[in-house]
């Protein structure tokens, strides 16, 4: 290379953090290759954003747009004004988007009406439910994608029904990269078990932040429910996404005997996960991680995109009726060498379309 491959990232939220942090490491490590880190500001709480960069040892971002997410229906708007103003001045080869945030389809639109070439990371993947927002971000970004890295086989095949087929690429999951760094490091440094007096394989944990459950009291109502009748069998760990904390208090949903604590940081929740004796979440990206864990997990919605963790016997639909299904190993998720294979890809594709 002349110079050195500019890649211009955009995060906003959790998910992102996480699975930035194995490729923003190796990017650092690699000689000709330059990462700009932007961040939307889409989550703002501290203990949601900022703690995430010192946990996974990464640079904090390089901008920040201070978008917040005050829950009016702007957002995606007002993250795509401000990127669309930046990313000129960036003068980035390319702009890499993660999962399926409002950040990650704002990123996208902004790249592709400047005509930068769009890197989707975690592409491919399909709830077949159009009221899910994260399903409109995913599929609008898969189209207007120049690369697409999916995770797994069945995220390749959904691609290939719309018509998806080139810049394509299997790259395994990054978020299996995160969990193994965040595993030992996580025993080593985090004590929130002794903090919260729990032992290990006596209490189960649950996160609850998808509008689908938090859009109003009946929906919230029969999730806290559920819940609810679980703290009955366990103790029952509850960190509280803000938004969801907003929604219930303004309701009147009661959480009953669930432990309602402040959101973690990301070792502090690899540590409780590890520790669990079940997960129940509406979350996609705790769904494998519990798996990475090897802990069962109840997902709180009436679909999922990781249809691996079912089929394997990991995971299963709180609608669906408990079974005693066997457990298998899930080999589709790579080996935990995802950001190498997705970067040396990148290397690889944008050295050779710059060359034409």
């Amino acid at each position: 290379m002349s110079k050195d491959l500019t890649i211009a990232t955009i995060v906003g939220a959790r998910p992102q953090f996480i699975k930035a942090a194995p490729f923003s490491r190796l990017v650092a490590e690699r000689e000709g290759v330059r990462e700009i880190l932007i961040h939307t500001g889409q989550h703002y709480d501290s203990n949601m954003s900022d703690v995430f960069f010192d946990e996974l040892a990464i640079p904090k971002p390089d901008i920040q747009l201070e978008v917040r997410n005050d829950g009016s229906g702007d957002i995606t708007g007002r993250m795509l004004v401000e990127l669309d103003r930046l990313l000129p001045t960036l003068e980035a080869d390319c702009v890499l988007v993660y999962g399926d945030t409002d950040s990650t389809l704002a990123g996208a639109l902004a790249a592709a009406k400047r005509h930068i070439p769009v890197v989707h990371v975690e592409a491919g993947l399909r709830s077949f439910n159009r009221a899910m927002p994260e399903e409109i971000n995913r599929v609008l970004t898969d189209h207007l994608a120049t690369l697409l890295f999916c995770p797994t086989g069945t995220a390749v095949t959904n691609l290939a029904n719309e018509g998806i087929t080139r810049g394509v690429i299997k790259s395994g999951d990054l978020m299996y990269d995160a969990t193994i760094f965040a595993r030992d490091r996580a025993r080593e440094r985090s004590s929130i078990l002794d903090t919260l007096g729990l032992t290990p394989g006596e209490f189960r944990l649950a996160t609850v932040h998808r509008a689908e459950n938090t859009k109003g009291k009946p929906e919230l109502e029969r999730v806290a429910d559920y819940l609810r009748q679980k703290a009955e069998e366990m103790p029952l760990v509850l960190p509280l996404h803000p938004r969801t904390r907003t929604v219930a208090d303004r309701l009147g949903v009661s959480f009953g005997a669930v432990r309602l604590i402040d959101p973690l940081g990301y070792l502090d929740m690899h540590r409780l996960l590890a520790a669990a004796h079940e997960v129940l979440t509406d979350s996609g990206g705790l769904q494998k991680e519990a798996y990475f864990h090897r802990v069962p997990c109840i997902t709180l919605r009436s679909e999922s995109e990781w249809v691996e963790t079912i089929d394997a016997g990991w995971n299963r639909l709180w609608t669906s009726p408990e079974t005693s299904r066997e457990r298998t190993e899930i080999t589709d998720y790579g080996d935990g060498a995802a950001a190498a294979e997705i970067l040396d890809a990148l290397i690889g594709r944008m050295v050779t379309t710059a060359a034409v």
